[in-house]
């Protein structure tokens, strides 16, 4: 048979006709009007054999620019970082990657206990006393965050940082429609949230406080002034969206008084891949912990007395009285989860915290070659693995000729704010070389002129 992975033979065809009685397939739309038919053919093309196929589908994908490809300093969220060899590994075992909700325990104790590793670890990065199983993404933890601070404290309005990923921020807009909050949107100043307006927005209608840590811009927030700030009105809440890379050197938003950590696992175990799926998490404080979106697994023991773990708490509509649920989130991103797990356990504690050092060192070397070329470096404060760099081009036009260099450029940020014409944003994570840096710097610094 030519087409090999097409099941069914005109044989298989003819005799379920034969079956259900009727003579030809055209039979079975005999309820749709002639008249609204469509009887040409459509604007195809011939259809090929496998082996034809594989070639043009190959040829068409070799078009992409890749990470394999290209040297990258692109991030705004989407990293190029190390990924252990044994995340593939383990990911790639089918009672992992088949894997589904772990419903009845006494079959699925691996994947239970994979998911509640990945929360045990969340907890720790973020300094928090409870984790859930992982979400779809960091802008959607972040989200649901939210409105878990709006229907926890019965009132309608959230101050949300500029700071933070512009598309986070659109995901909370949306998000907020359905509860009827109020976004309050606060401005940067230095790159940094502008605490002075934070402060006059914040009254006894403010459900939470929303900041990014590290933010967008790359910067470190001052979290212990901004709790004081949040501290001056009962019951608000403060919520951070957080790198969990960061967080291995960091201090972690938990020991600021934050309520509500989010961000994304991706910088651990998952690879950019156009941009998704990638792994939110969601952690939070005991109190709120019956209020958590999603699902969270615990651990117990069986009838003899031996470990095992088993889904607990399910706070959506699906498990619980609809007026009671919290949120409509149904499933949680169990494999990049375990991905996020294998590449923090590969790593281990001592790792991650030497592999965030060196992206704080990378990056500070890149912000000195870059000063020491006359290019402007635009922000002076603390800051992560991202810095903000102004030049006398436009970033599309820049990026594109990175792009016949070798190089992926950084982030245009004039798509977010028309205030930021020509700035970049540039990521420097621990696998970039010194060499690379410096081409990078020397490209840069002959287009900039």
């Amino acid at each position: 048979m030519e087409f090999r992975y097409l099941p069914m033979t005109e044989q298989d065809k003819q005799d379920m006709l034969n079956r259900i009685g009727v003579q030809k397939s055209e039979e079975l739309f005999s309820d749709i009007p002639e008249n609204i038919r469509f009887k040409g053919n459509l604007d195809l093309k011939e259809p090929k054999n496998e082996f034809q196929l594989m070639n043009e589908l190959t040829k068409m994908a070799q078009e992409n620019v890749t990470l394999k490809s290209h040297t990258s300093f692109l991030g705004a969220g989407v990293y190029d970082h190390y990924i252990p060899s044994i995340v593939d590994h383990v990911i790639s075992r089918s009672e992992f990657y088949t894997a589904y909700t772990p419903y009845q325990p006494e079959i699925s104790q691996g994947e239970l206990q994979a998911i509640f590793e990945f929360q045990t670890m969340i907890c720790e990065l973020t300094g928090m006393d409870v984790a859930n199983s992982s979400m779809y993404d960091g802008g959607t933890a972040l989200a649901e965050a939210v409105n878990l601070s709006a229907g926890q404290t019965k009132r309608k309005k959230v101050l949300v940082s500029k700071a933070v990923h512009p598309e986070s921020l659109a995901v909370i807009h949306s998000y907020v429609k359905g509860p009827g909050v109020e976004v309050v949107e606060i401005d940067h100043k230095h790159g940094k949230t502008d605490l002075i307006q934070l402060e006059s927005e914040l009254d006894d209608n403010t459900a939470s406080v929303v900041l990014q840590y590290p933010n967008f811009f790359g910067q470190i927030e001052p979290l212990d002034e901004v709790r004081k700030i949040v501290d001056t009105q009962k019951k608000t809440m403060m919520i951070t969206s957080s790198n969990p890379l960061a967080l291995g050197y960091l201090t972690p938003p938990g020991e600021f008084g934050a309520d509500i950590v989010t961000g994304d696992a991706q910088v651990f175990g998952i690879p950019a891949q156009y941009g998704g799926p990638h792994c939110g998490y969601f952690a939070t404080t005991k109190k709120l912990m019956r209020k958590v979106p999603g699902r969270l697994v615990g651990q117990t023991v069986d009838e003899d007395g031996r470990r095992g773990f088993v889904l607990t708490l399910q706070a959506r509509e699906q498990h619980i009285r609809r007026d009671k649920a919290t949120s409509n989130i149904c499933s949680n991103q169990a494999l990049n989860a375990l991905a996020s797990s294998v590449a923090m356990s590969s790593l281990g504690k001592q790792g991650l915290r030497k592999m965030s050092w060196m992206n704080i060192q990378k990056a500070a070397y890149m912000k000195k070659q870059l000063q020491s070329n006359n290019i402007d470096v635009v922000f002076d404060g603390a800051f992560f693995n991202e810095l903000v760099v102004k030049l006398d081009r436009d970033i599309k036009e820049v990026n594109q000729i990175l792009l016949q260099k070798g190089i992926i450029g950084g982030y245009d940020l004039s798509q977010m704010d028309n205030s930021l014409q020509n700035h970049m944003l540039v990521a420097v994570t621990e696998i970039r070389t010194k060499e690379e840096i410096d081409q990078f710097v020397k490209e840069v610094g002959d287009i900039h002129g």
